[in-house]
């Protein structure tokens, strides 16, 4: 009989039966289909794991999407498009923060949006049972979006991004890379440093970033195909807090420019596109409203609004008072 081998599954040793990879996924109840699988620090393309014995003293890491639009009429001729791939809704919403997947199911289809931001992370192996986000929200229906959330170095983030292209095949992506836990400010220089590998290996990363116009410039000229500003701390709630550097990366930006970061409630999103912003992204303002689906809706209104107003062209400000009825004729 043969000796069971000892590995180091996603932190944790375990034994396995000698196999394939994909024997073992098997063992432990997951679907080799579903997941992606890097051993001793190399990914394993999904097309191998049934060829690719494990051996003694492997270290693999076994990891899918978690949570961190359906169409419709609200947008029917007004689309935007990034690296090639046109959209109407003009409102990505995230998978986190949900007392359940249904409940974020459900926001989504309420929000109208055709994009979802969609965590990395290990597989639970103890529990292999538990539901997935794509039992939930069809990647086939909803395009996900894989993002970096939680990486404070380029080398995590590619390293994750890498794993999420294993995982399901896409190459666009989110990138974001923090600078510490407290402001969950972007460390620019290693948001470059990340950008510049992921675009050379073909990857199409939406980047994260302060809301400095030269920042944005210089991410689009290391191969972000959008910037995302933040408006002001990601959770925070605050709103857009500094327009007028929204705006300059709007006009200076030859990708699609999305607020990412620190809308609070629908008249943040609103005014995130009559800044002529591309987009907006949002997670925590919906998930964590006293009544989520209603605050999806909210959004999609908001989002829908303040691009009619942007389209529009608002009325310029004056410093005195200008009567809406003439004077002439006053009786």
């Amino acid at each position: 009989m043969a000796t069971d081998i000892s590995l180091t599954i996603n932190g944790e040793p375990r034994r396995a039966a000698p196999g394939s990879i994909a024997d073992l996924v098997r063992s432990l109840e997951l679907d080799p289909a579903k997941v992606a699988v890097e051993r001793n620090g190399e990914i394993v393309p999904r097309s191998t794991l049934a060829a690719v014995e494990i051996a003694q003293g492997d270290v693999l890491e076994i990891v899918h999407f978690v949570g961190g639009g359906q169409d419709d009429d609200t947008w029917p001729d007004d689309t935007w498009t990034v690296a090639g791939r046109t959209f109407r809704s003009r409102l990505i919403v995230g998978t986190g923060k949900y007392k359940d997947f249904a409940q974020n199911a459900a926001a989504v289809e309420a929000s109208g949006a055709e994009i979802v931001t969609v965590a990395v992370r290990r597989v639970n192996v103890s529990d292999p049972k538990a539901p997935m986000l794509t039992d939930y929200i069809d990647p086939k229906k909803i395009t996900y979006l894989p993002n970096t959330a939680g990486c404070f170095t380029a080398e995590d983030a590619i390293r994750t991004l890498r794993l999420a292209r294993e995982a399901g095949g896409w190459d666009l992506v989110k990138l974001e890379v923090l600078g510490e836990a407290r402001t969950l400010y972007p460390n620019m220089i290693e948001t470059i440093r990340a950008t510049e590998v992921l675009a050379k290996e073909g990857f199409l990363p939406m980047v994260y970033c302060v809301d400095d116009p030269i920042a944005a410039k210089q991410l689009e000229d290391a191969g972000a195909v959008a910037v995302m500003p933040l408006g002001a701390p990601i959770g925070s709630g605050l709103g857009i807090q500094n327009r007028v550097t929204i705006r300059l990366i709007v006009e200076g930006a030859k990708v699609p420019v999305l607020v990412d970061a620190g809308v609070g409630t629908a008249s943040d999103a609103a005014v995130a596109l009559e800044l002529g912003c591309d987009g907006v992204l949002m997670n925590t303002a919906i998930a964590e409203a006293k009544d989520p689906i209603r605050m999806a809706r909210a959004m999609k209104a908001a989002v829908a609004a303040g691009r009619d107003a942007y389209l529009a062209g608002r009325m310029g400000t004056r410093k005195y008072a200008d009567p809406s009825s003439p004077l002439a004729g006053l009786i």
